[in-house]
């Protein structure tokens, strides 16, 4: 049988020699030697070889590969993919999909949430939390009114202390290694794709949310339907045709402590990013139809991804130690919410967040294509 090189050889070839024998001329087989030998189709012959040469269509495109090494996997089914990925990267101890699978999808679709599991190690979680430790000095509190994120006196209010942020998590140098990682996370990745597209971006400056004791949470706030005052929102859609998915505007929430049922943090109203209503009045200060707003129970390196089309907010915390999330959002390649992507000297994202990024990394990081077919993407299947 032949191989996979081969079938595209063949595959290639073919047309052109049926061409070669239809006109039996001179002047078709001159066409049929001078078409072989052109760059464009050595190129794609080799592309075949090569996975990161491949196009994503009949436009030849860059395709960043998201394994070390080049194989040509294209004969492969998924579940063998899928272990040779992990066997090609010695880091992962883990065997990832490379595709969204239609479990996901469902979860996603019925939910507007999905809870993605152990994405960081034991060992991985402690890094980042060593690196906020040395940063922590800088964590900003929400003090002032106008920055507070719930209404006095509501649930989410707690009972008195703001919510701390702390930005520049990509810009620490060595110490951002591990919130870099997240930019391309072979476990993330076909999510993305998934929701997003290939090419997908980063939308905002990812930064970490940290919460003390009795510290506000955040009202409930988004919504393909706005919650608040019933109006499309379509630069935080959700939709879904023909099982197509895709979400304008992508949540990415990090856990780096543990969220059990009752501890607060990050919550979620279910379903509602398909909802056509704003919200009932009181229930987006939590004091509504509270039964129907719910916090996801997750462990220190667990991902939370959610669409912003699904309405959410964040309890108040009731716990002694510090809740920790880093928090990120992604959008799909020609889609753009935030504008941190250009604001800075020399026009694109601060200088430091460049530093020592993997190729994969920096495709995150392009600006905003008006033209899909420009983008660099991650190719998962090599």
């Amino acid at each position: 049988m032949p191989s996979c090189s081969e079938r595209s050889y063949i595959a290639v070839l073919f047309p052109l020699l049926l061409m070669n024998v239809l006109f039996a001329n001179k002047s078709a087989s001159t066409v049929f030697v001078s078409a072989f030998q052109t760059s464009s189709l050595r190129t794609f012959l080799n592309s075949r070889r090569n996975p990161r040469l491949s196009s994503c269509s009949r436009y030849t495109r860059p395709i960043i590969s998201t394994f070390k090494n080049n194989h040509d996997f294209s004969c492969l089914s998924k579940e063998q993919t899928s272990r040779k990925f992990s066997s090609l990267n010695k880091d992962m101890e883990t065997n990832y999909p490379l595709e969204m699978t239609d479990d996901e999808k469902y979860l996603f679709d019925l939910n507007g949430y999905l809870i993605v599991r152990n994405v960081l190690s034991p060992g991985e979680v402690k890094e980042a939390n060593k690196v906020i430790d040395t940063y922590q000095h800088k964590m900003i509190e929400r003090k002032d009114s106008a920055l507070r994120n719930s209404v006095k006196g509501t649930s989410f209010y707690g009972t008195g202390p703001g919510r701390k942020d702390l930005g520049g998590v990509l810009e620490w140098g060595e110490d951002s290694k591990i919130f870099k990682k997240l930019l391309a996370h072979p476990r993330l990745v076909p999510l993305m794709h998934g929701i997003l597209g290939k090419g997908y971006r980063l939308d905002h400056l990812p930064f970490v949310i940290a919460q003390d004791i009795g510290a506000e949470g955040f009202q409930l706030h988004g919504g393909t339907i706005d919650c608040s005052t019933g109006q499309y929102n379509p630069e935080l859609a959700y939709t879904c045709h023909h099982g197509f998915i895709r979400s304008a505007l992508l949540g990415c929430n990090v856990m780096l402590t543990d969220h059990d049922p009752g501890f607060g943090g990050f919550c979620v109203v279910p379903g509602s990013h398909k909802s056509n209503f704003k919200m009932p009045d009181g229930m987006v200060d939590g004091e509504k139809y509270k039964e129907y707003i719910i916090q996801p129970a997750t462990k220190a390196g667990d991902v939370v991804l959610f669409s912003e089309g699904t309405v959410h907010g964040a309890m108040a915390w009731t716990q002694e130690s510090q809740r920790r999330v880093c928090l990120y959002r992604f959008s799909p390649s020609t889609n753009v919410y935030g504008r941190s992507y250009f604001g800075h000297e020399g026009g694109g994202w601060p200088a430091k967040m460049y530093e020592s990024l993997s190729d994969a990394e920096r495709a995150v990081l392009e600006p905003p294509y008006a033209n899909r077919l420009d983008r660099p993407e991650i190719n998962s299947e090599g």
